[in-house]
């Protein structure tokens, strides 16, 4: 690890227009998984320090002028956010590779995602109508229906996609008019606290802004308590998910909950009748399990293929696999980073080695790499693995591995095939293969899952609501549902024409 006195501790914390140190002085350092060595120190805040950013949020939203902002100038303040990415996509898509250990094409994709959120919310807003009419049956009652934001928001995000995922909160609840406190991963803050300068840059006022860094057993859970929030918004693991929400419950929040995922990739023989079709599905079969080396909710990581075409599909998958270029992501040619730390690692090595006790065939992967001058010793890599052979009793096939491993099941009927993709306690995402559009209509429509690809995978839109059934969650994020998820709705009834009632004659 690198001498941590050549690094200096930065001011972090951000609440009421100011940047500064944790108040118990602590700090962090923070790791590129690469090579395992710090090259940042960020405050580590506490309760204390969660406290003031609160504080600071609910004055600004109480006394503040952000909540009563036209739509117009908060639209155009998003959109100038956007430009901003746009000119820092370089340093911010370097910054996240660094930080998150992806590759800087991904981190360079990433940033443009951001950037596409900010414009989306923006026009969103921008096009509104002011409210809702409801017809009363009279000419002298006005009745609509307007949205309001919510108040403080409290937004927790996850470390595998830090900047991409906090733009999903962030800007849908400063279009609606909320202020809000951030926490990021602890592991993976930079490009989040990056972001809060940029939106001082474009002009959000003081205290609409804030940030806490610091770990999730402090900061988060007194963000999902504390009884001047209005909202939680996180995205996480389903541990941390359900206690956030037991945290929220008794002073009546919002609660919106991003959770995990166990995502089936459905091949039927058909979509691999032709070579070209073949290629396809195994290439985008690569692309669902090890983007991001699996640190994906929505990763294809369970391969639920055709009993007909398994054999010579799985040996041609793990014959590719085998060739993934592991490595540091700003090297040139490496095509698959490490994963994010030594613990994330121990968890995705302690599911392959209960998976081959329990029978799995490991046809590739399955340790950590060679080191070589792209990938050091010290870095936190492992090889993309394809266990074959895998059913449904399995820790590796039920739980949500977060890591480049991917499980091979079969099938022989498109009932069963359904039935094994719906057979998870989640519901995040799935894909369907087939070359028959009856089919995937049919098969998209019997999947208990928030997104259905078909012959695709992972493609995602502004416009339209990512969430996911079962225990992947509660929340919406993107698309309209996206902001009704920081507004409340208000009924405003007006009689043009009072009169008594007289009902009570005393």
């Amino acid at each position: 690890m690198a001498d941590s006195t050549a690094l200096r501790a930065r001011d972090t914390i951000y609440a009421g227009g100011e940047w500064r140190a944790a108040v118990s002085g602590a700090t962090r350092e923070i790791l590129d998984p690469a090579d395992a060595r710090a090259f940042a120190v960020v405050a580590e805040g506490d309760e204390k320090d969660t406290d003031l950013a609160v504080a600071a949020a609910r004055r600004a939203f109480d006394e503040g002028p952000w909540p009563r902002t036209p739509v117009t100038e908060r639209a155009a303040l998003l959109r100038r956010v956007a430009d901003l990415l746009v000119r820092e996509r370089e340093e911010l898509g370097l910054l996240e590779a660094q930080d998150a250990g992806k590759t800087v094409e991904e981190g360079r994709v990433d940033i443009d995602c951001v950037a596409d959120a900010f414009r989306y919310f923006a026009d969103l807003v921008a096009a509104e109508a002011p409210g809702r009419v409801v017809d009363a049956g009279s000419p002298d009652i006005h009745s609509v229906v307007v949205h309001e934001p919510v108040g403080v928001c409290a937004l927790i995000t996850p470390w595998n996609y830090p900047l991409l995922q906090a733009s999903w909160k962030i800007a849908p609840a400063l279009a609606a008019g909320n202020t809000f406190v951030v926490k990021p991963s602890e592991i993976t803050p930079m490009t989040t606290v990056a972001l809060i300068g940029l939106l001082t840059e474009a002009g959000l006022p003081a205290g609409v802004a804030s940030i806490v860094t610091g770990p999730g057993r402090t900061v988060g859970a007194r963000m999902a308590e504390h009884p001047d929030v209005d909202l939680v918004s996180f995205t996480g693991g389903l541990v941390s998910g359900t206690k956030v929400a037991q945290a929220a419950a008794p002073t009546v929040k919002k609660v919106a909950l991003e959770l995990g995922g166990k995502n089936p990739n459905v091949v039927f023989a058909d979509a691999c009748a032709t070579e070209e079709g073949f290629d396809t599905a195994v290439d985008q079969a690569l692309n669902a399990a090890f983007i991001h080396s699996g640190q994906v909710c929505s990763a294809g990581a369970r391969l639920i293929v055709e009993e007909s075409v398994r054999d010579r599909f799985v040996a041609e998958l793990a014959r590719r696999a085998e060739k993934i270029r592991l490595g540091r992501g700003t090297e040139d040619g490496v095509e698959c980073g490490p994963l994010v730390s030594a613990q994330q690692r121990e968890k995705v090595e302690s599911y392959v080695d209960s998976a081959l006790k329990e029978g799995a065939v490991l046809r590739c992967g399955g340790k950590r790499p060679e080191p070589a001058p792209e990938r050091p010793a010290s870095g936190y890599f492992y090889e993309p693995t394809v266990l074959d052979r895998c059913h449904r009793e399995m820790r590796v096939v039920r739980e949500e591995v977060f890591g480049p491993v991917l499980t091979v099941e079969t099938f022989r009927s498109e009932d069963e095939a359904v039935a094994l993709a719906n057979d998870t306690e989640y519901g995040l995402a799935g894909g369907v293969w087939t070359a028959d559009p009856g089919r995937a209509r049919r098969v998209a429509g019997r999947l208990r899952h928030g997104t259905v690809w078909i012959n695709d995978f992972h493609p995602y839109l502004p416009q339209a609501e990512w969430g996911g059934f079962g225990k992947s969650g509660t929340g919406r994020e993107l698309g309209p549902a996206g902001l009704a998820e920081y507004r409340e709705t208000k009924h405003v009834y007006q009689n043009l024409a009072p009169a008594p009632v007289r009902w009570f004659r005393g």
